[in-house]
């Protein structure tokens, strides 16, 4: 067990934290002081005009701007995102240009650095806001762009006043120490960026990658998504032990580290680890992919996404079932559309014994015939199948190439292709039939007949 510091120890430590305080405060106070001086005060006037200005050409600028991006109809979506962050920033590009033109005159009015500081040093600092600013919407997640905005301008404010080795002096400081593993909150904080920074390339590389793919008519869709799922993985681990290696984490603690989480997260996890197993499986030997109609169970429907742990299934009725994959590798799946699209119905009907079997069958091809989404290539065929107790029993089979169509509604349409062709036609439908008979005089050991 690690002993607690000695007390001299922990009071040099609060003594060299409280002189890196008062270290930054005399700079921050130098600075305010400086802001004093004619010379300053002078591009302090210049850069309240320079507002003003750009406040006046924002407000000329901007109706104008905003009615020429409702005349782009039909471009790509990434150039009027583009055009919006653009319109939303007016304002500070506006100050921009207008900062700088300013310190441009001023540069030929003196030779004198001094005098054009201010104004160079706010065009600086408005210009690499406006970078982040677009650099900030390459992130997706809004709680994660206020984070990121607001490191970067922090970072980058603290550079252009001349602080920031000494506030990267104050966060290296401040850390733990356990034998040799040293981590600070510089550390942390440089670990941070540099994941965050590769993931966002990770992201975007995986988004081309995957377009890319997918445009490839060549590709089957499940290897296009195993394709896809391979390249995030390799992608976004290949981004986060990258981002650990360039601030200087050791990875081979690490390695040990992750291999002991492994082994209890085994026993924990089987059945996550089954279904990630499966899904692969799933993607390679090409049994299901996107598009395909299933039916597992009592659900019916088609192929929504192919997830790293289960099946996106849509029915028809708009329910959006999650089925675990290892439930699609062990269980038993009708799929409808494996090896092609042809799908063939099989309605069951009766007719009277008074009726013309020959007639019967030719009228009820000639009925499903004419109903839309049955095949003509493949024509519909009537058999007899029995002799029941009221009527003559067939069997109609056709072809379709549609089941994402649903299957109820055409057998429905073929039913009532029928029902409209044995009525124009004196075909008879029957149904059971029962005589009661009642008997008024009867003795009480009579029977009733019914």
């Amino acid at each position: 067990m690690q002993s607690a510091p000695p007390p001299r120890m922990l009071l040099a430590m609060d003594t060299e934290f409280m002189a890196q305080l008062m270290e930054l405060w005399q700079q921050a106070l130098t600075q305010a002081q400086l802001m004093l001086l004619p010379s300053r005060l002078y591009q302090i006037l210049i850069l309240i005009f320079c507002i003003g200005l750009a406040w006046l050409l924002n407000r000329w600028i901007s109706p104008r701007f905003r009615e020429w991006m409702r005349t782009l109809e039909g471009r790509p979506k990434w150039q009027l995102r583009t055009l919006l962050n653009v319109h939303k920033r007016l304002f500070l590009i506006i100050f921009a240009l207008v900062v700088w033109s300013a310190a441009r005159i001023m540069a030929e009015v003196t030779p004198f650095p001094s005098r054009r500081f201010l104004l160079e040093l706010v065009g600086t600092i408005t210009v690499a806001i406006l970078v982040v600013g677009f650099a900030v919407r390459l992130v997706r997640n809004k709680f994660m762009q206020s984070i990121v905005t607001w490191t970067l301008w922090i970072l980058i404010i603290l550079y252009y006043l001349g602080i920031l080795d000494e506030t990267s002096a104050f966060l290296d400081s401040l850390g733990i120490s356990m034998g040799e593993f040293n981590l600070s909150v510089l550390t942390l904080l440089k670990a941070i960026a540099a994941i965050g920074v590769l993931v966002t390339v990770a992201r975007l590389f995986t988004q081309t990658a995957a377009a890319t793919i997918r445009k490839n008519d060549e590709i089957s869709p499940s290897m296009q998504v195993l394709a896809i799922k391979f390249l995030q993985v390799l992608a976004f681990g290949a981004a986060f032990f990258i981002g650990l290696k360039m601030v200087g984490v050791d990875l081979t603690g690490l390695a040990v580290l992750s291999g002991a989480i492994g082994v209890g997260l085994g026993f924990g996890l089987q059945k996550v680890v089954s279904n990630l197993v499966s899904g692969i499986i799933i993607l390679l030997d090409k049994s299901i992919k996107p598009g395909d109609v299933i039916s597992i169970g009592e659900t019916f429907g088609w192929i929504n996404a192919l997830g790293a742990r289960y099946v996106s299934i849509t029915t028809r009725d708009g329910k959006e079932y999650l089925i675990p994959n290892e439930d699609l590798i062990t269980g038993q799946v009708v799929n409808w559309s494996h090896s092609n699209d042809f799908v063939r119905l099989d309605i069951f009907f009766g007719t009277a014994y008074h009726d013309d079997p020959h007639e019967v069958r030719r009228l009820a091809i000639e009925a499903a015939s004419g109903v839309d989404r049955v095949l003509s290539s493949r024509p519909p065929v009537c058999h007899i199948v029995g002799f029941g107790d009221s009527s003559v029993d067939y069997i109609l089979r056709f072809w379709i190439t549609d089941p994402t169509g649903g299957l109820t509604n055409i057998r429905g349409n073929v039913y009532l292709a029928l029902w409209d062709t044995f009525h124009a036609h004196g075909i008879s439908i029957p149904f059971p039939q029962r005589e009661v008979t009642l008997m008024n005089e009867r003795g009480p050991d009579d029977p009733v007949t019914i």
